[in-house]
């Protein structure tokens, strides 16, 4: 059966950190493929300024267009109201059928997943492929006795420790600091030519 892994965020920037979990965990997962799913309204992040999504998404896709099994949905740009994990996956289970899905996450995603939107409907609907950072202990039988649905469905990858975020690249550029071997060099020539992130707290 084809095992297609779900990889969400808002991507603001994509960077390279992305990138390399996305393959190790597709490695150690045997995923046939990966969609990123471009967030447009996070619940989580609904007090936060975003950059607007045509910009998020031209950067995903340079940062994407080297990976032939990596592709994009548009699925949460395309759905009104609050993007919920819950509902995504359902809509994707069902475009997809019959094959299997894995959500990727972080530890720290996992530790709160229980007080996500309907976490039981999120494990029907898709594995979890958790990004485990080397010698972080995660309480898995925790969240199974919070969340019974996910018993046998929680996969943790020994991922390597990824030194980048999109908060950090933010503020290098609006320092005027070089982010050359943080992001894909397509990625950097178009924060550059759109002059994103130029002053701090400013999302184009």
């Amino acid at each position: 059966m084809t095992r297609i892994g779900v990889f969400g965020g808002t991507f603001d920037p994509v960077h390279n950190g992305h990138l390399l979990i996305a393959r190790e965990m597709t490695d150690a997962l045997d995923l046939d493929r990966v969609l990123f799913v471009l967030a447009a309204r996070p619940p989580h992040k609904s007090g936060q300024d975003i950059t607007d999504e045509r910009h998020r998404l031209q950067m995903l896709r340079r940062a994407l267009a080297d990976h032939p099994s990596f592709e994009i949905t548009e699925i949460e740009l395309d759905r009104p109201g609050k993007s919920y994990t819950a509902d995504t996956l359902e809509e994707l289970a069902h475009q997809f059928a019959p094959a299997s899905l894995v959500f990727l996450m972080g530890e720290d995603s996992l530790r709160d997943l229980p007080n996500w939107h309907d976490p039981q409907r999120i494990v029907k609907f898709a594995e979890l492929g958790v990004a485990a950072r080397p010698g972080i202990d995660l309480d898995v039988a925790s969240i199974e006795k919070r969340i019974p649905e996910s018993v046998g469905r929680i996969h943790l990858v020994k991922t390597s420790e990824v030194d980048v975020s999109s908060q950090e690249i933010r503020d290098r550029v609006a320092s005027g600091e070089p982010i050359a071997d943080m992001v894909p060099a397509e990625v950097a020539r178009y924060i550059e030519a759109n002059q994103l992130y130029a002053s701090p707290g400013a999302p184009h």
